[in-house]
């Protein structure tokens, strides 16, 4: 599968709420030419939770198109709702998605054994490589690692993007899952000791904004060098933090626009980062080299 920096890419929007293409496509060609591993369309930070179906479906098709085959390109198509993550499932692969991410499903709280059977019921109903998605603290409900284990052994799915933060966990899963079972940390923060640990990589915030050296600094993590990726991590810190003081997408969708790869959009009930928090998150790009 996929190695090293995978960005978590924003919806890029118009002012008024409208999606917008032509900065969409102005995003691939900058991650391509920045170094970054692969694309996530549509998952948390690319707003999916306010984006009706048709438009999901249609930013990843668009992805996928200004893509080319240039870089790999996976969707987001996670729901609370199994017959609706088929659905969108099938939608990136009939689009040519590389993969899809698949988040628990969030609010109706299921047990392990509904978990397994939501995923499996996806893996049966679409043949592309799919990557689960654990992420807690937006959730209400974690894939334990045992549950993961039994995931594995289906054919398609193929790995796992775990936000959790226990970096215990990545322990865990190599153990009960395999080399070959792909591990991503979805927590910017501790990514870099994630990959130092085992894993593959990060499906990333920070990514948006400080491509080259997430890239850079996954790398060196991957070839083992302690020392190179912590220090490049340590000029990253305070963009990781700052990325997340309110709410994800609202700051890294403002400092894509202070880097003027998109216009100011972004949808109710998200709200554009307040003012108090841009000299923050504007010093932290600074800082990462960003600016």
């Amino acid at each position: 599968m996929f190695r090293g920096s995978i960005v978590a890419l924003i919806t890029p929007m118009h002012p008024n709420g409208d999606l917008d293409y032509q900065s969409l496509q102005r995003l691939v060609e900058f991650h391509i030419a920045q170094g970054t591993t692969a694309i996530v369309s549509v998952g948390t930070t690319g707003e999916s939770p306010t984006l009706d179906m048709d438009e999901h479906c249609a930013v990843i098709a668009r992805t996928v198109e200004y893509a080319a085959g240039r870089i790999p390109v996976i969707a987001g198509t996670g729901s609370n709702s199994t017959h609706e993550a088929i659905i969108l499932t099938r939608c990136a692969h009939e689009s040519g998605a590389d993969a899809a991410l698949l988040v628990t499903p969030y609010y109706n709280k299921p047990t392990q054994e509904g978990l397994y059977l939501h995923y499996r019921a996806i893996a049966e109903a679409v043949e592309i490589p799919q990557i689960l998605y654990n992420v807690p603290a937006r959730t209400a409900c974690d894939l334990l690692p045992e549950t993961v284990a039994r995931l594995a052994e289906l054919e398609n799915i193929v790995g796992i993007k775990e936000a959790s933060g226990d970096l215990s966990r990545v322990e865990q899963l190599r153990a009960a899952c395999g080399a070959e079972f792909a591990l991503y940390s979805g927590d910017d923060a501790t990514a870099c000791e994630f990959v130092l640990s085992g894993g593959d990589g990060v499906i990333s915030v920070t990514a948006n904004v400080a491509p080259r050296a997430m890239q850079s600094m996954c790398q060196a993590a991957l070839a083992g060098d302690r020392d190179l990726a912590q220090a490049m991590n340590e000029r990253l810190a305070a963009l990781h933090r700052a990325l997340f003081v309110q709410s994800n997408p609202i700051p890294v969708k403002w400092a894509v626009a202070a880097l003027g790869l998109c216009e100011q959009g972004i949808r109710l009930p998200l709200t554009w980062l307040s003012e108090e928090h841009k000299a923050y998150v504007r010093g932290a790009m600074v800082q990462a080299g960003a600016l």
